[in-house]
């Protein structure tokens, strides 16, 4: 069993600001962090390598900063760690960012699961996995709170719904997403950091996987038309009344005049 985790750097989210003169994101300064969602996609990972066997690794489109990122999840017990790094990636959309990992991934080989954390705190796109999944033409199970059962070529999966779940089987290969309802994340332990400054990244550029910059990079497909900040919060406002009773009918008259119900 080869399990290939996606993971992202991101910057730390409180430092990020946003120029609305300039139309654009200014990031901090400094490595950043690995996406909190994609700790529980590594965490994941590795249960399965104890519980039925194999081999756990990570792949990242980034910079040489990203670099960290990989070291964090090797200190962990990843096998292997790839970083794909090229000029023509720069400012690739989600859509451009799944075919470069689809790409990596098929150079790898003999994959049986690709899982990623269900969405990047930068972006929020939700896109990448699916994205990957589509190059690969490969099924997808996305929102997946629990791993019932990998064995003899198929999963079963709890796929977090709007209601609760659903039960999900597929064939492997597949590409996954998962909550952060699927576990705790472990903590890296001295052994394992000192082991992770000893250990290969593999680099691949875009020529290594055969991407070109014809549909990534400035050429993506999407483009970002404004940015901006949220709203503030619309200030809440009390319900006041004689009795519980009283409460709960101004409530529901207020829902109604709203339109709410």
């Amino acid at each position: 069993m080869h399990i290939v985790v996606l993971i992202k750097q991101v910057p730390e989210i409180a430092l990020i600001k946003v120029n609305e003169a300039a139309n654009e994101v200014e990031t901090p300064q400094g490595p950043g962090v690995v996406n909190p969602f994609d700790e529980y996609a590594v965490e994941e990972a590795l249960r399965l390598k104890e519980r039925i066997g194999g081999t756990v690794s990570v792949v990242t489109v980034g910079d040489s900063k990203a670099e960290s990122a990989l070291r964090e999840c090797l200190a962990l017990g990843v096998d292997n760690a790839y970083l794909i790094n090229d000029d023509i990636f720069v400012g690739s959309d989600s859509q451009a960012i799944g075919r470069i990992l689809a790409a990596a991934i098929t150079k790898i080989g003999d994959v049986d699961m690709v899982i990623g954390g269900k969405q990047a705190v930068d972006s929020d796109s939700s896109q990448v996995p699916a994205a990957v999944a589509a190059h690969l033409d490969q099924p997808q199970v996305l929102f997946v709170k629990k791993f019932d059962s990998v064995e003899n070529g198929a999963v079963v999966a709890h796929r977090t719904t709007e209601d609760g779940y659903d039960v999900v089987e597929t064939a492997l290969p597949a590409v996954f997403s998962v909550v952060k309802e699927i576990n705790e994340p472990r903590l890296p332990s001295l052994k394992g950091k000192m082991a992770a400054k000893k250990k290969q990244i593999t680099a691949w550029t875009g020529a290594d996987i055969g991407i070109d910059a014809s549909a990534v990079g400035t050429n993506s497909r999407s483009t970002t038309t404004k940015v901006a900040p949220p709203p503030p919060r619309p200030q809440g406002e009390f319900i006041e009344g004689d009795s519980p009773e009283a409460i709960v009918d101004a409530l529901f008259q207020k829902l109604r005049d709203d339109q709410v119900i």
